[in-house]
């Protein structure tokens, strides 16, 4: 049981990362952080029981940069949510598209690459959206970092409890 995870909050109540419940407690009685949620069950001692933290948060403020995500296929895969940005098609055989093709000036950046099925990359063809006479559905953009960088996401959909203290997914 000590082995379950647990939430770790900043002071500011932002997620910071998941640990194990061996190590929150270590935490707590260290005075580093205080338990807010326990639900796992309990560590018994000769003498004393425990409650074992599902979520804790820590007494002081961690300062950290904001995790950025790394332009990589998937990432675009994931912030396009696996559909095609011509028509609309949700798949998982997805290829990438550049919307000002590289051999017009177009980098390869987050706000120059969509999501494409194959059928709409090859109608596509080398060419702008406009000279396809082909919209995009929506803006390509770069994401802001996201807590869900640092937390599996198999833990988020796991511990439904920790739902109230993680920002809505948008």
């Amino acid at each position: 049981m000590v082995e379950n995870p647990c939430l770790v909050l900043n002071q500011s109540y932002e997620p910071l990362n998941v640990c194990r419940a061996r190590r929150a407690i270590s935490l707590i009685f260290s005075g580093k952080a205080e338990m807010l949620e326990n639900g796992t069950g309990y560590i018994h001692t000769a003498n004393l029981s425990f409650p074992l933290p599902t979520v804790i948060r820590m007494s002081y403020l961690i300062k950290r940069p904001r995790p950025q995500p790394k332009l990589t296929r998937v990432e675009i895969f994931n912030r396009d949510q696996y559909t095609c940005q011509y028509c609309g098609k949700q798949s998982r055989e997805l290829t990438l598209d550049h919307v000002i093709p590289r051999h017009q000036g177009g980098r390869h950046t987050w706000e120059n690459l969509v999501s494409a099925c194959a059928a709409c990359n090859r109608r596509k063809a080398g060419r702008t959206p406009e000279q396809a006479r082909m919209k995009l559905l929506k803006v390509p953009v770069r994401p802001s970092g996201s807590i869900y960088l640092n937390i599996p996401l198999h833990f988020v959909e796991a511990q439904k409890h920790w739902q109230k203290y993680l920002p809505q997914a948008g």
